[in-house]
């Protein structure tokens, strides 16, 4: 009986943690809601132009904003991929295509290095 008692409160605990984290989880749902009713609403009120002097419509306002989110995300995703490449030292493809000039050259003087030793050795 007391085990059963002991499972029990472990599973209402355990239950009650898991309501208690979603709430939380909910809360800053919640909150991220806000922030970005209040952006939405920066966005509409901002006076922008076209090129003709007119304002635009939200639905402008909101693609030229996505515009310039998209640009930014581009921007750190390019930095954020090029931190990561410079950590892990992966060669780019042009120092590849170097190193193999590189070694296509090196073959070719070992080749004619082999010819010269060749030809000297036939004169002996």
């Amino acid at each position: 009986m007391k085990t059963k008692t002991l499972i029990e409160l472990v599973t209402l605990s355990s239950s009650l943690y898991v309501l208690a984290r979603d709430t939380h989880v909910l809360d800053k749902f919640g909150e991220w809601s806000e922030d970005k009713v209040k952006d939405v609403n920066e966005i509409a009120s901002e006076s922008i132009l076209d090129k003709d002097g007119n304002e635009l419509e939200l639905i402008d306002k909101i693609k030229r904003k996505a515009d310039q989110v998209k640009v930014e995300l581009e921007a750190k995703i390019e930095d954020v991929v090029s931190k990561v490449y410079k950590k892990i030292n992966i060669a780019h493809l042009d120092d590849i295509k170097a190193l193999q000039d590189k070694l296509e050259k090196a073959d070719a003087t070992i080749a004619l290095l082999e010819a010269r030793l060749n030809k000297l050795e036939a004169k002996s």
